[in-house]
């Protein structure tokens, strides 16, 4: 079952602060809010490609990312590094891992379309597709150029991009965050979904 913390926003600021205040335990359930967050967002890369989704389970590509993520919010915790740092911190690996497996579903969704297990062979009689998708489906790389795009906002922008769309904050919480006013936030957002669209000429990466 998922914790509370999962579902709380500002329950996740409260986490990073209670990390960089000392408490290695909250260290675990970031991790777990983390690692929700990334199995969400995969999965909603993914849902529209089962041709791909056959090749790996997703928990053991990611499982990776999130060890190290572990580490480092140890290291940077010890450093006395701020809860808007170690935020950061866990929203840029999530975007990190998200682009690698962007770019590994589509290497294997060109494999597929060509790989010999994906036809029936019905005896004397011709070979079929199995999965069809691989021939139509848009093309995966949509979504490194998303993650792309998000990279090459301005400072402030990204990092409300970034909290909102890799952790799931809130606008209230990532103002109490920056130190800035909701409205300052609002703006920001708007600032980075009208950018990451006109990246993408207009087209949404789902």
């Amino acid at each position: 079952m998922e914790s509370a913390a999962v579902h709380d926003a500002a329950d996740v600021s409260r986490l990073f602060a209670a990390l960089t205040n000392g408490d290695l335990a909250a260290r675990d359930e970031i991790v777990e809010v983390c690692s929700t967050r990334l199995r969400h967002l995969t999965h909603k890369i993914l849902r529209t490609y089962p041709g791909v989704r056959r090749y790996d389970d997703t928990d053991d590509v990611f499982q990776g990312a999130i060890m190290r993520l572990h580490r480092a919010l140890g290291q940077m915790a010890a450093a006395g590094e701020s809860p808007r740092s170690l935020m950061a911190l866990g929203a840029v690996q999530i975007h990190r891992e998200l682009v690698d497996l962007a770019r590994r579903y589509t290497q294997q969704s060109a494999y597929q379309a060509n790989h010999g297990t994906n036809v029936f062979d019905a005896g004397d009689g011709p070979r079929y597709f199995v999965e069809d998708a691989a021939q139509t489906e848009e093309p995966l790389d949509r979504w490194e150029r998303f993650h792309a795009a998000v990279e090459q906002l301005p400072a402030e922008p990204k990092e409300v991009f970034r909290l909102v769309w890799y952790l799931g904050c809130d606008q209230k919480t990532i103002a109490a965050v920056m130190g800035c006013s909701e409205r300052t936030v609002k703006t920001y957002w708007r600032q980075a979904r009208e950018a990451v669209k006109a990246a993408l000429d207009g087209e949404r990466p789902e």
